[in-house]
């Protein structure tokens, strides 16, 4: 049963889609008025989806969505009266997974929250990958400086400073990054 965090200051707005949401099967955990108190309740109540139903999303709500997302990231559902094309571009950029304009009626709802999670994670994989391949771009810039600092202190080829480096990494059984960058700093104290 997926949890949910509703987060409305209009209350008999939220009604009916709470009630909706329970006769889908999912389980509502809270109730907030504001979302300035998100982030708070998200980590404390460790909701698998939150529904934001709002006139039009304020910049302040927008901040709180990014606070959340930064913090505890979840999918994040708006449920708003306001098409315009520059507050769904923020909404999404805050992280908004799925913005919703108007009603949606019952039968649609959980195809919508399914939806939003299946792009939260694929969001979610994409960030990763990205953060992944940063850290190897990083690794292998610092490798090549430690080649190029073996290359000129030893007077060898680039091959041979990669053998090097790999042989020392491998008996001292440590990544091949993590002895480039042993060695890059420690030319760095050296000079």
């Amino acid at each position: 049963m997926l949890k949910v965090i509703i987060v409305d200051s209009d209350l008999s707005r939220t009604k009916p889609l709470k009630q909706s949401l329970l006769d889908e099967g999912y389980e509502v955990v809270a109730h907030i008025k504001s979302t300035a108190n998100v982030d708070d309740a998200c980590r404390k109540l460790q909701p698998d989806v939150v529904i934001i139903d709002t006139d039009s999303p304020s910049r302040d709500t927008l901040e709180h969505i990014c606070v959340m997302t930064m913090n505890d990231p979840r999918p994040i559902m708006m449920f708003t009266h306001d098409d315009d094309k520059d507050q769904i571009k923020l909404a999404t950029q805050a992280g908004v997974c799925a913005y919703v304009v108007g009603t949606i009626p019952n039968e649609r709802l959980k195809p919508v929250i399914n939806a939003a999670i299946a792009r939260f994670d694929e969001f979610k994989n994409l960030r990763q990958a990205l953060n992944e391949a940063n850290i190897k771009l990083s690794e292998r810039k610092v490798i090549e400086r430690a080649k190029g600092l073996l290359m000129k202190q030893k007077k060898m080829d680039e091959e041979e400073a990669y053998s090097l480096l790999r042989s020392m990494a491998m008996h001292k059984k440590i990544r091949l990054g993590t002895l480039s960058k042993q060695i890059v700093q420690a030319a760095e104290l050296l000079l």
